[in-house]
């Protein structure tokens, strides 16, 4: 079933509505100093003119046009970009304006993504519990030093993507430290899957899963049987490690009201894991603090 078929006639109209009106006072906002152009004369309102809009951001006159009036055109990602950039929308103005035009939000860059102080704190702040923090396609933002040390001798070379599904189907280490990978493993494609449908015309999503694809059969085997399941599903965690054994934990998802799809994972003992054994994790020699993926 497509976008098109899921939404009502009605439902679309309103949203297209709503972006008109967004649009038009965004551009009403936008003087022609602010976009580098003399203020000319006759000028009905402060703002920018729809053509002077659509030069600026390199799109058609009669496309812009259509998008304002809220015309049920089609308005892809690598076109719509152009528009919040010329209107010097924030984040949250971005993400509304392709949320009215049906569209996915493109990515930001995970080396440009500001994370809050107020997460990291947390974060290491959950010490002795091992936790991170995780988007939707599951790259590790940041993360503690508890949790880098039950992930301790989990890679036999340098790790290519700081995400656990790549993690977990290219690295030749990391299966053998999961007890119950055959259970593991499905689940984690089967999360990713179903976050995927928030994203399936973004091309760094649609990239990591092509890549993914060629670098692990198992992985696209997976992938092609079109298995769902919730983030964070499965609550048990049962990893082997190195130097303590077999270590079991159960998970728990936070959500980040302030970055919408990600999450705090944290680790709590499983009951026949004495809570004793955390402090023994200390084998890096680091004392509390967070680390978090570097630009």
């Amino acid at each position: 079933m497509t976008a098109a078929e899921v939404h009502t006639p009605g439902r679309t109209t309103a949203r297209r509505g709503e972006l008109a009106a967004f649009l038009r006072d965004r551009r009403a906002r936008l003087s022609p100093a602010d976009a580098g152009l003399p203020p000319g004369n006759r000028r009905r309102t402060a703002g920018l003119r729809r053509e002077e809009l659509a030069q600026l951001a390199g799109v058609g006159v009669t496309w812009y046009t259509w998008l304002e009036q809220g015309r049920p055109i089609n308005a892809s990602v690598q076109v719509l970009q152009a528009v919040p950039r010329t209107l010097r929308l924030d984040n949250a103005e971005r993400e509304h304006l392709y949320r009215l035009a049906d569209v996915p939000a493109l990515p930001v860059e995970l080396g440009l993504l500001l994370l809050p102080a107020a997460v990291l704190e947390i974060i290491a702040s959950i010490n002795p519990l091992p936790a991170m923090l995780v988007n939707a396609r599951l790259d590790i933002l940041a993360w503690n030093q508890p949790y880098a040390d039950v992930v301790h001798g989990w890679h036999s070379v340098p790790c290519e993507a700081r995400n656990i599904v790549w993690c977990c189907f290219c690295e030749p280490e990391i299966r053998s430290r999961f007890v119950n990978f055959d259970e593991e493993g499905p689940l984690i494609v089967a999360s990713l899957r179903a976050s995927f449908a928030q994203h399936v015309d973004e091309p760094s999503w649609t990239e990591f899963i092509r890549l993914l694809s060629v670098r692990s059969p198992e992985f696209a085997q997976l992938w092609a049987r079109h298995d769902v399941a919730r983030p964070g599903a499965r609550r048990f965690k049962h990893f082997r490690h190195p130097l303590l054994g077999e270590l079991q934990f159960s998970s728990t998802s936070l959500a980040v009201s302030e970055m919408p799809e990600h999450r705090v994972v944290v680790y709590v003992p499983a009951d026949d894991l004495p809570r004793e054994t955390l402090t023994r994790l200390r084998v890096a020699g680091a004392i509390g603090g967070v680390q978090r993926v570097q630009p």
